[in-house]
């Protein structure tokens, strides 16, 4: 959740700063904010990693239940530093004003990569719980990957230039 906040605060700095002109300021906003949340998925990453089975027993004493979250540890992993990433670049997309890119991403992301994914790995291919992990993995660096690519190739200064534009005093 704490990812979630992020993705509010370099939304608001983000549209700000364009909304002001200072296109290198909302640049350095998602920079700092970005590297903010890949350090707190690296945190949050070594408390997992290295203490996977003292979380599992706090939940459960059952020994097959501390043995399934085990084997889920790598997946849930990958599924944090991904999330982490994918927070602040919706953010970022949703202040630069393009919440259909944002919307698109995440139903293709979602419901034409990682749902139909998770069904496969885990119904047909009989995965079970690691297959739905799997598939929601694979959804979520698919949206990971999109929004960083658009973030990445963004153009600044046109969005600022389209801003002025559409700015009526």
């Amino acid at each position: 959740m704490i990812t979630y906040g992020f993705s509010a605060a370099v939304s608001t700095r983000v549209s700000n700063e364009i909304g002001a002109g200072n296109v290198d300021r909302a640049k350095n906003a998602v920079s700092v904010t970005m590297k903010l949340s890949v350090l707190l998925a690296i945190s949050f990453v070594l408390l997992l990693a290295f203490g996977h089975d003292l979380w599992a027993s706090l939940f459960s004493g059952s020994a097959r239940i501390v043995s399934e979250f085990t084997g889920i540890t790598p997946l849930m992993i990958i599924s944090i530093v991904l999330d982490s990433a994918q927070g602040v670049l919706s953010g970022v997309s949703r202040g630069c004003g393009w919440q259909h890119l944002g919307a698109m991403t995440n139903l293709v992301a979602y419901y034409l990569v990682g749902l139909p994914l998770a069904i496969l790995f885990a119904f047909k291919l009989k995965f079970y719980t690691k297959g739905l992990w799997v598939g929601l993995v694979c959804g979520l660096a698919c949206q990971a990957c999109s929004l960083l690519m658009i973030t990445v190739r963004t153009k600044w200064s046109k969005i600022a230039e389209a801003m002025e534009a559409n700015y009526v005093a």
